[in-house]
């Protein structure tokens, strides 16, 4: 009964970050677009978008059973 409650604030949270994720992209285009662009914000926006990929995909494969072949 665990599993099935933590799997669900798993997804939960997977989902949740993929929306920031989303969200980030779209800030970064539209900061890259607009003329004079913060160099360092910009790099800052990258770094946290590759943290929450990293941490979906971690998160993703620990939804996935392992098995034993």
């Amino acid at each position: 009964m665990n599993d099935i409650g933590g799997e669900a604030d798993v997804t939960a949270r997977v989902e949740s970050l993929r929306v920031e994720h989303r969200d980030l992209d779209a800030a970064i285009a539209a900061l890259a677009e607009g003329g004079v662009s913060d160099q360092l914000q910009l790099m800052r926006l990258k770094k946290r978008k590759l943290r929450l990929r990293d941490e979906i995909a971690l998160l993703e494969d620990q939804m996935i059973p392992d098995i034993i072949a």
